[in-house]
């Protein structure tokens, strides 16, 4: 199998992503997506294993790209406030920025199977870390309660941004999803801070 890197690899991650948005994960078929990168069916095979492969990476590449993103934008701020910030604003800019990676992230992936949920773990705990780092430093800071249980506040944090980028996506996305980062950001601000 070919490194999963290159021009072609990407082509095929793209189109990869612009076929299952239109069509639904279910539906889209390899030769259709070889078709959409312009690249023959079999030079798929020298890279991914199958379809799933195909989604998983897809996925992994995605969302590490955004990790990476989110790593140095929150490496810069001075604050707790601007590192919550940040990381509400850069999960749904990236999102509203490919409405049609939002459609595959938010909806089809969530009708995958368990080698696809697997497979995309890793990268979802890096995020999930990412999240937690944030919430560990601003206990430290006494910016956030002293009493709050980590684990419970990444899951309110990070459901809150994928429920709102889901009722979005469900609304073929006719409104402006960054009108709610200001919201968004206050709500965890002063849901987390300290006394």
């Amino acid at each position: 199998m070919a490194k999963k890197t290159g021009e072609k690899y990407q082509a095929i991650i793209d189109a990869a992503v612009r076929v299952i948005a239109r069509q639904g994960y279910h539906n889209a078929q390899v030769s259709r997506i070889a078709k959409e990168a312009k690249v023959a069916d079999g030079t798929i095979y020298l890279y991914f294993e199958n379809k799933d492969d195909i989604l998983i990476s897809l996925f992994n590449e995605k969302m590490g790209a955004f990790i990476e993103e989110g790593r140095g934008r929150l490496a810069q701020a001075e604050s707790i406030e601007q590192k919550l910030y940040i990381l509400v604003h850069t999960h749904l800019s990236q999102l509203s920025r490919d409405q049609e990676l939002a459609k595959v992230t938010q909806i089809e992936l969530r009708q995958s199977n368990q080698e696809i949920s697997e497979g995309i773990g890793a990268v979802m705990k890096q995020y999930f870390d990412l999240i937690e780092e944030l919430i560990r430093e601003g206990i430290e800071k006494d910016v956030f309660r002293s009493d709050l249980d980590v684990r419970l506040a990444r899951k309110m944090i990070f459901g809150t941004l994928d429920e709102v980028t889901t009722s979005w996506v469900m609304k073929q996305c006719k409104y402006d999803l960054l009108s709610h980062v200001d919201p968004i950001h206050n709500l965890f601000q002063f849901g987390l801070k300290g006394k």
